[in-house]
Parts: C-alpha cells; sequence; structure tokens
C-alpha cells in the first residue's frame, strides 16, 4: 500500500498515453490516400513500447543509488560502443550510428545519454564543494565532450546537440557558476552564427560580403586571432595592475570570441553540406523550396491545415498523400496537428506538460544530490527533445533530426525515454529512504 501510494502515477499514465498516441499516428503514416497500409512500423512501435515498458519495470526493483556505482562503468562501456558504432556500425540517412543485423538494430548514442547523466551526476556529487571551480567545470565538460564528439563524426549532429542542455541544466542545478554556463552558451550561439552567416549570404544574396571574410577566410581569422589576443593580454595587464572589475568582462568577451572564430572553423571541418543547407533553411525555408526547404514547407503546411479540430483521423492530405518526408519520425507531430488539429496539439502538450511538471516535482523533493542531478538531467533531455522537434514541425527551429520522444518511431529512443521516466519513478519511490 505505502508503494502505491508513493508511485507516481500521473507521470506514467502521460507517458503510456504519448506511447498509445505515437502507435496511432505511426500506423497512419504508413497508410496511403486509398487506405493501402503500406508499412509494419506501428507493429514494430508496439513490441518496443511492450519490452520497453518491461524495463521500466525492472528499473523500479533496484535501488536508483546502485546506478551510482555502476555509472563509470556503464559510461566507458557505451563509449566503446560509440568507438564500436564508427568502426563498423550500419549507415543510415548518411550517418553511421547503428549497432545491429538485418532489421533489427539500436543506435548507442541515444543509450549513452543515459549513461553520461549517471556518470556526471556521480562526479557532480563528489566534487560538490568544489563545483565552482573552473578545473571542475572544465573536467565534467569534458565528461559530456567525449561522447559529443564521437557521435559528431558519425555524423549526427541532432543526437550530440541534445546531451549540451543536459550538461547546461546538470551543472546549473550542482550549483556551477553562471558565467561559466553562459560562456558557453553564447560561444555556441556565436559559432553557428559564424559558421553559417557566410553561406547564407552568398546563397540568398548571390553574393559575398566583406564581414563574410573576416570570419571565414583563414587567412583573416588569424589575423583576427592574434589582435583579440594583443587586446587581451593589455585587459590582463590592466586588470592585475588596477584591479578594476571591467578589465575581467573585456577578457571574458575577448575569450567568447576567439572560442567562436576557432568553433566556427571546426564546425565548417565537421558538418557536411546537407547539414550545413539545413541551418541556411531554418532561416529562410524559401532559399531552397524543391529541395531542403521541402520538408519544412510541407510540415507547416500540414499543422495549418488541420483547423481547430482537424480533418480526422487518418483522414490527412499531406501524410497519405505522401507530401511529408520522414513523417514517422522527425515529423510525426505534423500528421497529429493535420488530423486532429490545435486540440489534439494541445493535448499532446499538456501530456509532455505533465511529464516536465512531475519530473521537477520529484527532483526537488529527491532526499540526495545525486537523485536530484540524475533528475534534472531527464528533464532536460526530454524538454529539449519535445522543443526542437516541435519546433522543426512549426518551422521556428531547424531540422535537426531529433526524434520526438515516446511519440516517433523507432525503439533506441523510445527506451531511453522510458529508461529516464523509469529513472524518475524510481527516485520517487524511495524519495523518503535516507
Amino acid at each position: 500500500m505505502r508503494n502505491r501510494l508513493f508511485f507516481d502515477f500521473p507521470l506514467l499514465i502521460s507517458t503510456a498515453s504519448l506511447m498509445i498516441i505515437g502507435i496511432l499516428f505511426i500506423y497512419s503514416s504508413g497508410v496511403t490516400s486509398d487506405g493501402w497500409v503500406f508499412s509494419n512500423e506501428y507493429i514494430k512501435q508496439i513490441i518496443w513500447a511492450f519490452l520497453g515498458l518491461g524495463i521500466l519495470t525492472a528499473l523500479l526493483f533496484f535501488d536508483y543509488n546502485r546506478y551510482r556505482d555502476l555509472s563509470s562503468s556503464l559510461y566507458i562501456g557505451f563509449i566503446l560502443l560509440l568507438v564500436i558504432t564508427l568502426l563498423i556500425g550500419k549507415r543510415v540517412n548518411g550517418a553511421r550510428s547503428w549497432l545491429g543485423v538485418f532489421d533489427f538494430g539500436i543506435q548507442p548514442s541515444e543509450f549513452t545519454k543515459i549513461a553520461t547523466m549517471l556518470f556526471l551526476a556521480h562526479f557532480l556529487e563528489s566534487r560538490k564543494n568544489s563545483i565552482q571551480k573552473l578545473s571542475t567545470f572544465s573536467i565534467s565538460l569534458g565528461i559530456v565532450m567525449l561522447p559529443v564528439l564521437l557521435i559528431l563524426i558519425q555524423p549526427d549532429m541532432g543526437t550530440a546537440l541534445v546531451y549540451l542542455p543536459i550538461f547546461f541544466v546538470m551543472t546549473l542545478v550542482a550549483g556551477a557558476r553562471l558565467r561559466y554556463i553562459l560562456f558557453l552558451f553564447i560561444a555556441g550561439m556565436l559559432t553557428i552564427f559564424m559558421s553559417i552567416f557566410p553561406a547564407y549570404t552568398e546563397m540568398l544574396l548571390h553574393r559575398d560580403l566583406v564581414f563574410n571574410d573576416i570570419i571565414s577566410n583563414p587567412q583573416y581569422i588569424m589575423i583576427d586571432i592574434v589582435a583579440l589576443s594583443i587586446i587581451g593580454i593589455i585587459a590582463f595587464i590592466g586588470y592585475r595592475w588596477l584591479k578594476k572589475g571591467y578589465y575581467y568582462w573585456i577578457i571574458y568577451s575577448l575569450l567568447i570570441l576567439i572560442s567562436s572564430l576557432l568553433g566556427s572553423v571546426l564546425v565548417r571541418m565537421v558538418l557536411k553540406d546537407y547539414q550545413m543547407t539545413r541551418l541556411i533553411v531554418f532561416l529562410d525555408p524559401g532559399v531552397d523550396p524543391q529541395g531542403a526547404g521541402w520538408n519544412v514547407i510541407q510540415s507547416i503546411t500540414a499543422v495549418g491545415s488541420g483547423g481547430f479540430s482537424g480533418k480526422g483521423f487518418l483522414q490527412g492530405t499531406q501524410s497519405h498523400y505522401r507530401f511529408l518526408p520522414q513523417q514517422s519520425t522527425d515529423f510525426i507531430f505534423s500528421i497529429i496537428a493535420e488530423e486532429w488539429g490545435f486540440l489534439g496539439s494541445i493535448i499532446i502538450l499538456l501530456l509532455y506538460g505533465i511529464i516536465l511538471i512531475r519530473g521537477m516535482f520529484i527532483l526537488l523533493h529527491s532526499k540526495d544530490t545525486f537523485g536530484v542531478y540524475v533528475g534534472s538531467g531527464i528533464v532536460a533531455m526530454i524538454f529539449f527533445h519535445v522543443i526542437i522537434n516541435i519546433g522543426m514541425a512549426i518551422g521556428i527551429m531547424p531540422v535537426t533530426g531529433i526524434p520526438l520522444m515516446f511519440l516517433s518511431y523507432g525503439g533506441s529512443s523510445l527506451w531511453t525515454g522510458l529508461i529516464g521516466v523509469g529513472l524518475l519513478l524510481n527516485i520517487h519511490l524511495r524519495r523518503y529512504s535516507y
């Protein structure tokens, strides 16, 4: 009776509801306009859902604190799996990110999110008295960046991006200095801007701007870095000599600019042409309406055509006439919005809202910091998946290939989400055990 009272039924029911809706619309995505069912993806999703619920249930039998001791082994094990994936993995949609045979496979980068959360939570807990030191923050960043770099090499930019909000939220909750987190965030945004702006203006304006050379030409970048470094050295001398606070922030800003310039060089080396085009199309889908912009345009059309109450289940035109690409994965929200309309979209958002609110409630009432850190990472992961995927569907986020957790077709993403929910339920069940 005690465990039933402590069990978080709203969290579990909301998760199960999303999975059922996901199966319905994965089925819808595999039906043509004349009613022919050409895909068995919904059957696979049902199997993965039942197996995933079994994994979730199994997690509840073990105190989540046991995963603290296993975290380093899990982290190292999944890092090795990522390396193996790079060597012998199956290539799907241009990325070597799958391990498996025939039609069955797993995406190790998905499960590595959980392993990284557990290991990072263990590290942050062990260093909670020194979290505000730059050295501790740097090691924490290194823990996250190792899998990120391996995933970028695959290349799978969408999955790699999810690790960053997990890191930001977990370190912020742990008490890291806000200036460190802001440094990475601002530098990251500037890096993206410097990486795509030259290509964007060339594609849109059909001419090269002088500013583009300053932030993209290797010779100019070297001159920029040398000039900024000289200014930084002068500011450092001023800070040491005069002890004025504004010198610190001058150095801080200069380091952001230098990091962004170097980061943009790395991004242009790592990103494939189609990934760069996706980012440009996010700014203006009309740049390539028949190519990279097609997905976004068709998705926005589907969402808008649903109106207030939708066209009805299995009555969508954009999906059943096959205008929507990757409609069972990346753009499943577009089908829901078309067939269930604004009301259906609100139901989806409410269910995710319950999951996120219950997740925050659980981590706020956890009796140990390990549970708080793990819970914050899981909430950040689910939130980022929802915001980016739905943002993709309505054209306010770039198309990055991030699935809509619990709804999109795919076993690895579904199991990762269910493992996350299982850990949250585990933390909730044992909140009075310490």
